[in-house]
């Protein structure tokens, strides 16, 4: 269902699933390109939780998706405000979780638990960030200075302060939280599962094998932290 919130710096939409009673989960999503690659996997996450009972929400955060807000004038202060916006509109009446893949974990919000998938540090995300930059005057560390023009890498039109703060930044780890990765991940984990990283192809693609697994691991997860 296509829905909409509202925070501080204006209205972003939203798609929603599952039942109206019960705990929610609020998705964030990977950040920049990664996003459009991984959109349909994590919307067959929720469809997945959702026949499993619970209920979710993918919101746009602003300069992101649909938002009337242009990437470069968005900053990781404003992310924060939007899903805890979100959060505390949903939460007056229901348990709200938090689920996050990749870049997302960046991103955080008053939940009663977290859930992550293959969550990175912003110092490495930055990096790969200017890794796809083709080559000019300006160096990567310049790239990352507060001051000066936006900066486009990967596609995307991004503000210097934006990126100083997420390579500031790192997976939030304030517990309840779980965290799971790919088998070929050698990084520390609650769970490992078998399935190749959907964020490194060069298309969007889906994994339905593994979006089941993801949904199962997800319910056992907040069923635990008592929904």
């Amino acid at each position: 269902m296509n829905d909409h919130y509202d925070w501080p710096g204006g209205r972003e939409a939203m798609l929603r699933f599952g039942p109206a009673t019960g705990p929610v989960v609020i998705a964030a999503m990977p950040l920049f390109e990664e996003a459009n690659r991984t959109r349909a996997f994590i919307v067959t996450i929720l469809r997945a939780l959702a026949d499993r009972g619970i209920a979710s929400a993918l919101p746009d955060l602003p300069g992101t998706g649909e938002s009337l807000i242009e990437t470069e004038n968005t900053s990781l202060n404003d992310w924060n405000t939007a899903l805890s916006s979100l959060t505390e509109i949903i939460g007056a009446e229901r348990s709200v979780h938090g689920i996050a893949i990749r870049g997302g974990a960046l991103i955080d919000a008053p939940f009663a638990s977290r859930w992550h998938f293959a969550p990175v540090p912003g110092e490495s995300l930055v990096r790969d960030l200017l890794r796809t930059r083709l080559a000019g005057k300006d160096s990567a560390d310049d790239a990352i200075e507060l001051s000066g023009p936006p900066v486009e890498l990967a596609g995307n039109r991004l503000s210097r302060t934006l990126l100083a703060q997420l390579k500031a930044t790192v997976p939030v780890g304030t517990a309840p939280l779980r965290t799971v990765r790919l088998d070929s991940d050698t990084q520390p984990a609650d769970h490992h599962v078998p399935g190749s990283p959907l964020w490194r192809r060069s298309e969007p693609d889906n994994d339905l094998v593994l979006a089941r697994l993801l949904a199962d691991d997800i319910a056992a997860w907040i069923a635990t932290c008592g929904a």
